[in-house]
């Protein structure tokens, strides 16, 4: 470009404002994200003096091309000289957080963020701090929800003085007439207690959170919310008794917030609240707060709270970590098993597993087990699904034998269901329950259903129990594909029903590939070249189908001596459609 623009100095930004006054939105968001090479081309003197104040007099664009011009100057720094220099991108950036579209604003903070970083000390104080207090101060909103976010990167690196302005400053934005700004004071405030002295935090932070805590608009909720997220920051940075003086009051009025989005989010952020207060709170303040989420009258609320179930249980004091459990957690657990909601069904079995080596063995016995049982026996195919994948921490903790004896029949009783989607289920989680229980265990009690399923009456079941034979194979090795499974299949063959010769091949098709060419040669071909003079035609042209997907992981001798013949012979058949299924055949078997 430098090139092109001969002795006129000024080109540049010349064919920059032709571009950003074109119609054309692609071709300004196109020149927006060449600045780079423009600042390249024009060198860093230029680019402080030409470029910067152009683009900070022409923010008028789309909100696309402004995105991308936010995005651009946070990469500047080296194109306008260096951190010595970068306090000259604050202009475009300032503008850009006072926009109106958000993602914008948050994009320009962003960028500002980062170039804060780049700043020297008197910088900070000489430009950066200067535009928070013009931002904080501005008669829109826009300018003071963007200035939220930029008080915490700064903070640390300037004077005592300026810090207590900050302060004030953030406390005004806490206490903005317009809900807006208080929320996003809210979202910044556990950032802003991350970069400010303790002895501050008590005196000033602390206030604000309660303030914002106890926020009183009523359509509002979300100042509230975002609270809640300030609490685990503000609770991790204080002493245990500061804790429960100032944080816990307004942490209980939260979990008890008429808003149900408050108390989610207090639900959604409860181990985190529980890491940050101790454990002395947790057992006097939180287990009471946690059975009344888990009852609460809002299914979210109970489906996030049942999610931090088996964390909690975790996390608790390990003198009193059974005692708490089964007195006072485990009756509201009982309730979650019947809930109306499936979601919150579904977000209980998916911890509730990990109570078991928790409670051991007795207590897993007696109270846990009924409880996997009925929700082996749920409606909701998730709920099952999240019990099987879980069952290893089961077994680790009451053994194998007593697993089959209370688990596995329910099990068993799902993959025999009336319905069929209920047994298709049950096929999906078995490569899962396989795995879990080990390949002994496995033949002994389950391997009869996974070759029952091969002849069921609906063929979606059939489909899926193929599918389940290669991952099971994939699962147990292929020694075991050659003792359990490939005998049954060849079985098929001979089968009187078509269908089930049909599935025969279906299944060959997918353990060749598990198995590989030595066994699909010596144990499945035979079998496939066996049935091409079956008498049903839909059984000859899967035949020609199956030696055209076996014929691929054979070796050429073998597709030339073997396969070959047949798929000539198939060419010749009377049924239109086995001839071309066997000329289909023909190009592959070579």
């Amino acid at each position: 470009m430098a090139g092109d623009a001969g002795d006129d100095s000024l080109y540049p930004i010349a064919v920059l404002i032709d571009e950003l006054r074109n119609e054309d939105v692609q071709l300004r968001l196109n020149s927006i994200k060449k600045l780079s090479t423009i600042a390249l081309a024009l060198g860093v003197e230029r680019t402080r003096s030409e470029l910067i104040p152009f683009l900070t007099d022409t923010i008028y664009d789309e909100d696309e091309v402004l995105l991308a011009l936010a995005e651009q100057l946070g990469t500047f720094t080296p194109l306008v000289g260096g951190k010595e220099h970068v306090h000259c991108l604050l202009p475009p950036l300032e503008s850009l957080a006072t926009v109106e579209e958000t993602i914008v604003r948050d994009k320009a903070v962003e960028s500002l963020r980062t170039i804060a970083e780049q700043h020297s000390r008197e910088d900070l104080e000489t430009h950066f701090v200067p535009l928070v207090k013009r931002l904080s101060g501005g008669d829109w909103f826009t300018s003071r929800t963007s200035a939220c976010g930029l008080f915490a990167c700064c903070y640390a690196r300037v004077s005592a003085p300026v810090k207590s302005e900050l302060r004030v400053l953030f406390r005004n934005l806490c206490q903005d007439d317009t809900p807006m700004v208080r929320r996003a004071a809210s979202g910044k405030l556990g950032e802003f207690a991350k970069a400010v002295e303790v002895e501050y935090l008590k005196s000033d932070l602390v206030p604000m959170f309660v303030n914002l805590a106890q926020d009183e608009q009523v359509s509002n909720d979300s100042v509230r919310l975002l609270a809640v997220e300030a609490c685990v920051s503000i609770a991790s940075l204080l002493q245990t008794e500061d804790v429960e003086q100032l944080v816990m009051p307004t942490l209980r009025q939260c979990a008890e917030d008429k808003s149900w989005r408050v108390r989610y989010m207090v639900a959604d952020k409860f181990t985190e609240l529980q890491a940050a207060v101790g454990k002395e709170i947790t057992k006097t303040d939180l287990v009471p707060a946690f059975q009344s989420l888990l009852k609460d009258c809002e299914a979210e609320v109970r489906a996030a709270a049942a999610h931090k179930v088996k964390d909690f249980c975790l996390a608790l004091d390990k003198s009193v970590q059974e005692q708490v459990i089964m007195t006072h957690l485990l009756p509201c657990v009982k309730e979650l098993v019947t809930d109306a909601n499936q979601h919150v069904k579904s977000a209980l079995a998916s911890v509730i597993m990990g109570l078991s080596p928790i409670l051991g063995k007795t207590n897993t016995i007696e109270h846990l087990l009924p409880l996997f049982l009925s929700q082996l026996k749920d409606e909701c195919p998730e709920v099952r699904l999240n019990i099987i994948s879980n069952l290893d921490c089961v077994n680790e903790v009451i053994g194998i034998q007593q697993l089959s004896q209370s688990l596995l029949p329910a099990i068993v009783e799902l993959a025999e269901d009336t319905k069929w989607r209920v047994r298709l289920a049950i096929i999906e989680y078995m490569p899962l329950l396989a795995g879990q229980l080990g390949v002994d265990f496995f033949d002994e009690k389950l391997n009869s259903l996974c070759m029952t399923w091969l002849i069921d009456h609906v063929f979606a079941i059939r489909e899926a129990a193929t599918n389940n034979l290669k991952k099971l194979v994939e699962k147990f090795g292929t020694e075991w594909a050659q003792q359990t499974v490939i005998p049954k299949v060849v079985a098929m063959s001979r089968d009187q029903n078509y269908l089930h010769r049909m599935t025969c091949l279906f299944c060959i098709n997918v353990l060749a590939v598990a198995c590989g060419p030595e066994i699909t040669e010596r144990q499945l071909l035979p079998t496939v070249l066996g049935m091409a003079t079956d008498s049903v035609a839909n059984v000859r042209f899967n035949v020609a189908k199956s030696l055209q997907a076996i014929a691929a992981i054979l070796p050429s001798a073998i597709n030339q001596a073997q396969v070959r013949p047949v798929i000539e012979k198939l060419n010749t058949d009377s049924d239109f459609d086995v001839r071309y299924y066997a000329s289909e055949a023909a190009l592959v078997a070579v």
